[in-house]
């Protein structure tokens, strides 16, 4: 293990994070620098220059901790190290020291919840028996039934299947995911030591902030109730449960807690280190709870991603992220796909349809108040990868449940007329998931200076809301009255105003008074003193 760096932070601006657009990184997916197929960290440093140029703040990587990647690494077996598959720590501090130079932050993975089933705690866990201290680290339970042959309670997998697994000796231990993660107990005093003592640690590298896995799960209720599952619960009902926090292992109050001893860690550091919460809760203000002085700095905004392709839905949506943020003092975060979601492209329809909509939604998402979170490769407008052959699929939700989050994980394309586009070094060949022929025209190489193309909107949008006084801000937007179907706000500073307007009607619309077109997702032509704005589009207009 080599020792620490001792970085400079990279600008006494400690509110970075209020109005930042954070790039996330699938690290095996996003660039291969030796050629075996995967993506690494080295990878991810010569690209840099790329996303400095797309203009976004910061990145999110995906867990690149040593793990035996049964879950794409989110099963960590050292927290402390980087797997030999993606490079070594003198790759990350590398990586983070020219990342640093061009002006972006870092934000790495946590994954708190669960280890993998080889960290060194679970592997003497096992071995030291029931009642041991090893075992009081993870949730060990004794089974019912005459035997203890069945399960401590009725918990199911998110993954599909029970949440418990029984040893050799008897006991059954808690994995809300793969059996290869079992949960930690967070009562346990160690746990807490532990983890407090790895956000030392990556903060001493110089990471800037730390995305929080599964950030309402740590704790469960006392006594590991029954949910009351029974033979009418589809898996379909329970991901929705799951999803609203109702569950007696998800937003216990108590989870709170160890947030609050988090936040002075963080506050400790210079340069605005900052923690955003993976979490879903039953209300908006419950999940405001996560957000505070006194706790984690952004929490995502989970109801924009689900939002439907309507006017009235998305108005909610924003309404309420922005009342609920006003509340606790702190910036919404917008986002429209991860790793662990259907692209929007194809949700929005696929084909040409949900191009043209994904498109519409950057501009409205970046126009916003508040932190945006762009998933690689939505930026070329890459689609889902729905034909994937089930013996390449990786996701261990595939076995159990048929599902799969393969499809929004093939590596991103850059350039080339073959597979996989040149997502190694020249000559390479190999890919973890194989790209679709189709993606060779949405490569970086094919778009970069295409005028009109998605990655050149995005640079343009990018641009734009790094520069304009109107969109520097955090202040929330002014609705504006239009026809039915149609979104208009506006955002002002000073003399300065930005109006963006996102067709949703079904038929073109004409509009004037906003002043003149900046950017635009489809092409407008003039009409009297405004613009046709075509279907499923949007446009920012200015007045200074």
């Amino acid at each position: 293990m080599t020792s620490a760096p001792h970085p400079t932070p990279l600008t006494a601006d400690d509110d970075w994070w209020r109005s930042a657009v954070v790039y996330q990184v699938y690290v095996r997916s996003f660039a291969d620098s030796n050629s075996d197929g995967v993506g690494d960290l080295e990878g991810i440093r010569q690209r840099l220059p790329y996303l400095r140029d797309l203009g976004v703040d910061a990145l999110w990587l995906t867990p690149f901790y040593t793990s035996p990647q049964i879950d794409a690494g989110y099963d960590v077996a050292d927290y402390r190290d980087v797997d030999p598959i993606f490079g070594n720590l003198g790759d990350f501090d590398a990586m983070i020291t020219d990342a640093h130079a061009l002006g972006l932050r870092i934000i790495v993975d946590l994954v708190p919840n669960h280890t993998s089933s080889a960290h060194p705690w679970f592997t003497a866990a096992l071995a030291a028996g029931p009642g041991s201290p090893e075992r009081e680290r993870y949730l060990f339970a004794e089974g019912k039934g005459e035997q203890g042959e069945l399960p401590p309670n009725d918990w199911e997998s998110i993954f599909g299947g029970p949440a418990w697994t029984r040893v050799p000796d008897g006991q059954w231990y808690l994995h809300l995911f793969d059996p290869a993660q079992p949960d930690l107990n967070w009562r346990h005093p160690e746990v807490r030591a532990e983890f407090e003592d790895v956000l030392r640690f990556w903060l001493d590298r110089g990471v800037d902030g730390f995305r929080i896995d599964v950030a309402h799960g740590m704790i469960k209720a006392e006594g590991l109730p029954d949910v009351g599952f029974n033979s009418m619960t589809t898996g379909q009902r329970q991901s929705e449960l799951l999803g609203k926090g109702r569950l007696p292992y998800f937003d216990q109050d108590e989870v709170h807690d160890i947030y609050r001893a988090w936040r002075p860690i963080l506050d400790s550091y210079p340069g605005g280190r900052m923690a955003v919460a993976e979490a879903w809760a039953e209300t908006p203000q419950r999940l405001a709870r996560y957000i505070g002085a006194d706790e984690l700095h952004q929490a995502f905004s989970f109801d924009f991603l689900d939002a439907t392709w309507s006017a009235d839905s998305f108005r909610k949506v924003i309404d309420t992220a922005l009342a609920e943020s006003t509340i606790v003092g702190a910036p919404t975060t917008w986002v429209l796909s991860n790793h662990d979601r259907q692209r929007h492209v194809t949700r929005y329809g696929d084909g040409e349809v949900g191009l043209r909509r994904a498109r519409a939604a950057a501009l409205l998402m970046l126009s916003l108040p508040g932190c945006a979170y762009v998933y690689q490769g939505e930026e070329l407008g890459l689609p889902e990868v729905l034909d994937l052959p089930d013996e390449l699929r990786q996701d261990p939700a595939f076995l159990r449940t048929g599902e799969s989050r393969d499809g929004c994980r093939v590596p991103i394309p850059w350039s080339g007329e073959l597979a996989p586009y040149g997502f190694g070094p020249e000559g390479s060949e190999l890919s973890w998931l194989p790209a679709p022929a189709t993606w060779r025209a949405l490569s970086v190489a094919a778009q970069a200076g295409v005028t009109g193309s998605t990655l050149e909107l995005y640079r343009a949008a990018l641009r734009i809301r790094r520069e304009h006084p109107a969109l520097a801000g955090t202040d929330g937007i002014t609705w504006l009255e239009t026809e039915p179907g149609v979104l208009a706000f506006r955002r002002t500073a000073g003399d300065a105003e930005l109006t963006c307007v996102v067709n949703l009607s079904g038929a073109e619309v004409t509009v004037a008074g906003h002043g003149r077109p900046v950017v635009a997702s489809a092409d407008l032509t003039e009409r009297g003193d405004g613009h046709v704005l075509p279907v499923d589009a949007a446009a920012w207009f200015e007045r200074r």
